[in-house]
This record gives C-alpha cells, structure tokens and sequence, in this order.
C-alpha cells in the first residue's frame, strides 16, 4: 500500500500548482515601509526615490490572501488530498528557499507560475511519519525573472500523544520521546548563536564596518553589507514588542494555549521567544521581562523571557 501511495505521489511532481498568477498589488513603497518596520531593518536602499524591495519580499507580492489567485490549479490541493485520506492530515511548513535575480522595485507588476517540484519518500520524523512536499515558484517582475521561491512542507500523521506532567514554565521538562520539542536548525550562519546559548550568552551580532547590531544572525550587514563581524552579549532586559497566544495546532510537546512573543532587547534588536511566569492572558505590548535559560530535555535548552516579579538568571 506505501509503494503504491508513493507512486501516486510522485505522479503529481512537474505538475503545474499556478499558472499565469498575478500580485494583487504592484511592487510599492508603503509595503516596503510596513515590511522594514516590522522586521526593524534601517537598510539604506528600501527607502527614497532609487528605493528598492527588500529581496526576501519575494513572496510577499505573489500572495493571494483570503481570496486566492485565479491561477492556481487542482493539482496541489489533490495531492494534498492523497496524503489526507492517507492518514497523513496533520502539516507543517519545514523550510524555504529563495534565489534573487534583479531587485524588485515600486511600480513592477509581478507575475508568477508555481510547479509540484518533487515528493520525498515516506520519513519518520519527531513529529509523525509522513512525506516532504515542495514547490517551486518562479516570480517575474514586469516579465523579466526576478527570483525564484522553494516552499516545502511536511504532511504527516502525527506520533501518538502522550499525556506527560509537564509546563513550558519550568527549568527542566521530561525528556520523553513523545514531548521533545523540535531541533533548531544549525548552519553555518547561525552556530555561533547557539554556541552561545550553551554558555547561557545570548549573543548578538554586531557589524566590523558599521557597528550594526542585527538579530536574526545573517552571513552579512544588511545596512552597509559588510560580511565581517563581532558578537556583543545581550544584557538580558527587554519588553514585549508584539505577541501571540498559541492556541492550534496541538503538538505533544507543547500545552496550549501560550504567548509567543517579538521581544524587543535592551540593546534595540528583537527576538521571539515564549513569555513565561505569567499566564498567557495577561501578557501585554510593553510588559518587562528579563531573559532565562530553560532546559526542556537533555539536548535541548532554549531561551526564554519571564515577566513578573522574581525575574531574573539571565546570561552568565
């Protein structure tokens, strides 16, 4: 039955997901704007007249919001049917890809088709057995190839759950097979900060040729692209910039609901991470919290922020 399900799936790679899709909105500054805000990025070349769009808005102008896109085709959502009646009902977006040719600038018109690119075998994972799914669309700007965006998703049926004694607010959680919470991603570009970690550092870089302080850590400056850097270490303070509180979906090792929040440091760059030592409900943009280590499981230790009063085991 696994070989010919497979077999069924793989028969939907090179299938069209759109054709002839069209932004609903011009390439245009106001986006620009909203986007650089949120992602607190002061970059020089996204604003005034020779102004352009930040490359990793690539997808940003092919989204089709509530409504969708007139070119989307069948074939994704039977594919993503297949794996429904296959049991495999639950999904999580794993990763993406974008390759950037030409910038995008305010005026273009963006158009785009989008292909089923490939199928993986079955995978067990941490999450639940189930198969990798990942398109690839390619975005033209005024008719021109402007980038291209690799989507992949994972469509699984989840692993038995469990029912452990556990909190997110404590400094050790079970480390049952059923409850470990997912593995960061460590690359090149990023191991430094989870070196950090291992010492209780939060670690920020900071730019060799500008001083720019970034977080998320990039393999260069996105305010004068120098590629050399140093680190400093964050001091622990902060407050709640945005939140969210988790509700769906239920994973085993999490217990909703609780608040996730865009933590802005002391040291002017944000961070999200969970908000701890207060219930989810009074969470609050501008609520103070202070930085902690927690460790959920022997392989894993997170940081965390705690508002309320006792705050405090920051970086050492």
């Amino acid at each position: 039955m696994t070989e010919e399900l497979y077999a069924r799936l793989k028969a939907y790679e090179g299938r069209p997901a759109a054709v002839g899709g069209v932004g609903k909105d011009r390439v245009n500054e106001p986006m620009i704007r909203h986007w650089c805000e949120a992602m607190g990025d002061t970059g020089s070349a996204y604003a005034g007249p020779a102004a352009v769009a930040p490359p990793t808005m690539l997808q940003v102008w092919t989204m089709g919001g509530l409504s969708g896109h007139e070119g989307r085709t069948d074939a994704y959502d039977d594919l993503l049917g297949l794996l429904d009646d296959a049991g495999c009902a639950s999904v999580v977006a794993t990763d993406c890809e974008q390759e950037y040719l030409r910038p995008l600038r305010p005026g273009d018109e963006i158009t785009f088709d989008a292909v089923i690119e490939s199928v993986s075998e079955r995978k067990r994972t941490k999450l639940g057995t189930g198969y990798f799914v990942t398109t690839r669309m390619d975005v033209r700007a005024d008719g021109e190839l402007a980038g291209t965006h690799r989507f992949r998703i994972l469509k699984y049926a989840p692993n038995a759950q469990r029912s452990p004694d556990r909190t997110p607010d404590t400094r050790k959680a079970p480390a049952d097979e059923g409850t470990r919470r997912p593995r960061p991603v460590v690359n090149r570009d990023n191991a430094g900060f989870w070196a950090g970690v291992e010492h209780h550092q939060l670690l920020i870089q900071r730019c060799a040729g500008c001083g720019t302080l970034r977080f998320p850590w990039l393999p260069g400056c996105n305010a004068c692209g120098c590629a050399e850097w140093d680190t400093v270490e964050a001091s622990g303070e902060g407050t709640v910039y945005s939140y969210v509180v988790m509700h769906h979906p239920s994973f085993p090792a999490f217990d909703p609901p609780y608040a996730v929040g865009l933590i802005e440091l002391a040291e002017g760059v944000r961070i999200v991470s969970n908000v701890i030592g207060v219930p989810y409900d009074k969470v609050r943009i501008g609520l103070p919290v202070r930085l902690e280590f927690v460790r959920y499981d022997d392989d894993l230790e997170l940081p965390v922020f705690r508002a309320g009063e006792g705050a405090g085991g920051g970086g050492g």
